[in-house]
């Protein structure tokens, strides 16, 4: 029997026969269960064969509305979905949990399915470090700064995206970070799953001409290590420093933006003095 509290119940993606046995037990066990969208939970619950009261819990919530909840997990056994996936992960519930937490009431987490996680291990990127940035804006110039604010960024790169805004972060991913490794991950789970590679140029195309539909995962390899800078490019460097700084100062920056050799370049910056 479950003792009162919250309980995050992750839920499938899209394949049904995803959901754990304990989601199950928990959701079959709780007196209410908050989600998006009662239609959507409806159906699931209907599918495992679960009769329970559901109560909306989006994004519009009110204060109200979390204030009801927080009262009956003192009583009893909450549940919160979200339409598919984990709940919190781009999706509503952080402020509930943040206030149940403070009030001291029970939170447990009950792990599944991710459509971050899954697109992960389908995309063959690199996953020793990755950043998760959720859905990027639909406004072109919020769109570019967050993608040019990242690009620098020494991990994989992790946004949730649309069907019909997928070409337009291609080509925003094509101006801020040319030639970069992109992977779209769509209907994940599902029969027609796809996982797709290559240059944000080349998967534009594809996809111009292809529209995809429903929710999509785009992720941005990591940026490849800088060019070491030619010996040209260092003696225009040093010669800027020189403008300003003693020969020691400028070789000791020149040196520390490159990684090269100091007392090199500081015989190099005596030369160009001379």
């Amino acid at each position: 029997m479950l003792v009162p509290g919250l309980y995050i119940v992750a839920t499938p993606i899209g394949n049904l026969g995803d959901v754990s046995r304990r989601a199950i037990e928990v959701l079959s066990g709780c007196a209410v269960v908050a989600c998006e969208d009662t239609r959507v939970t409806g159906k699931l619950l209907h599918h495992l064969g679960i009769k329970r009261p559901l109560r909306r819990y989006d994004d519009h919530a009110s204060d109200a509305a979390r204030e009801a909840l927080l009262g009956e997990m003192t009583r009893s056994p909450v549940a919160l979905v979200s339409d598919a996936g984990t709940p919190l992960i781009s999706d509503p519930g952080y402020r509930l949990v943040r206030e149940a937490r403070a009030r001291g009431i029970a939170v447990t987490t009950i792990p599944g399915p991710s459509a971050m996680v899954a697109a992960l291990t389908l995309a063959g990127l690199p996953t020793d470090r990755f950043l998760f940035a959720g859905f990027l804006p639909s406004k072109d110039k919020a769109r570019g700064d967050v993608l040019a604010e990242m690009a620098a960024v020494p991990a994989t790169l992790v946004f949730y995206e649309t069907g019909p805004r997928l070409v337009a972060s291609l080509e925003a991913m094509a101006r801020i970070m040319p030639g970069r490794e992109i992977a779209v991950a769509r209907e994940l789970t599902k029969l027609h799953e796809e996982c797709r590679t290559g240059t944000a140029e080349e998967l534009s195309a594809h996809y111009t001409a292809h529209p995809p539909k429903g929710e999509i995962v785009l992720l941005a390899g990591p940026p490849g290590a800088p060019e070491a800078p030619g010996e040209a490019d260092i003696d225009a460097q040093l010669l800027a420093a020189l403008a300003d700084l003693p020969v020691s100062k400028a070789a000791a920056q020149v040196a520390k933006a490159h990684g090269l050799d100091r007392k090199a370049l500081y015989a190099r910056a005596l030369e160009l003095k001379g």
